[in-house]
């Protein structure tokens, strides 16, 4: 596809995860996606902008949360590369690098980037980044396979449903989020996998989801803070189970869109 094939546009309402790959586009568009809102851009002289303000940027992030700032960043390209400026007070977060500080800009690689924006009352918003292959590559060079960071951690099936019924109200964007307890957990999982063979129970959840945190806590891609460590005092409650599920929002390997695996609509 030629770029003057691919004019600025916004995306459907719903488009599913950006993790999953991208409609056909020309490389070195960006699609930027948060939750229903999204745009999409060819590589051009093109600034887009995100943040609060439905009315005056291009994507919506964080709209019902005063603490992301009306305009909380831009994308910008010169033809080339796209950058990131952050323009807001809240800093950016990027997998493998340090957060983006008001101001501050940085080059965004082509592939999957989940960036996010965690603010004082404990939300965490999503803003999803997918740039098409690089400008300067042939042709045949450009993939529209799916891309993911390395920071994305391997689940099996069944840990990845354990984890969505568990960390559910996070990804509603709930207030205050908090892990739901082991029985409605288990509950939750019963209703979405009808007629299971073993029913699942409080006690299996509970266990299964510290055998997960072990298995995560160790190895390349170690996730910290989710088995008790030292100088971690008692009672722990659901911090471990709070940090994991954080973990999992900050790199995309939980995002909003799975909350179709228990029925619901996002």
């Amino acid at each position: 596809m030629q770029i003057r094939d691919f004019i600025p546009q916004v995306l459907p309402q719903d488009l599913p995860s950006l993790a999953g790959g991208v409609p056909p586009a020309p490389a070195g568009t960006i699609f930027v996606k948060a939750g229903p809102s999204g745009f999409a851009v060819p590589p051009r002289k093109f600034t887009l902008h995100f943040g609060r303000a439905e009315a005056d940027v291009h994507v919506v992030i964080g709209g019902d949360d005063e603490f992301v700032s009306r305009l909380a960043g831009v994308f910008t390209c010169d033809g080339d590369e796209w950058w990131l400026r952050n323009e807001g007070r809240r800093p950016i977060l990027m997998p493998g690098t340090e957060p983006v500080l008001r101001h501050h800009e940085v080059t965004v690689g082509p592939g999957y980037t989940p960036l996010t924006i965690e603010t004082p009352n404990r939300r965490t918003h999503l803003l999803e980044v997918h740039i098409v292959g690089t400008p300067g590559r042939r042709p045949g060079d450009v993939g529209q396979a799916r891309t993911l960071t390395s920071d994305v951690t391997d689940l099996s099936p069944v840990e990845r449903l354990m984890l969505i019924a568990l960390g559910q109200r996070y990804l509603r964007r709930e207030p205050y989020p908090a892990p739901v307890t082991w029985k409605q957990a288990a509950d939750d999982l019963n209703e979405a996998q009808p007629n299971p063979v073993h029913p699942w129970t409080a006690k299996a959840v509970e266990r299964r989801i510290s055998e997960l945190r072990a298995r995560l806590s160790t190895g390349p891609g170690a996730i910290r803070g989710i088995v008790k460590e030292p100088g971690m005092v008692e009672p722990l409650g659901n911090t471990l189970n709070d940090n994991l599920i954080r973990a999992l929002l900050r790199n995309a390997t939980l995002v909003p869109e799975d909350l179709y695996a228990l029925g619901e609509n996002v």
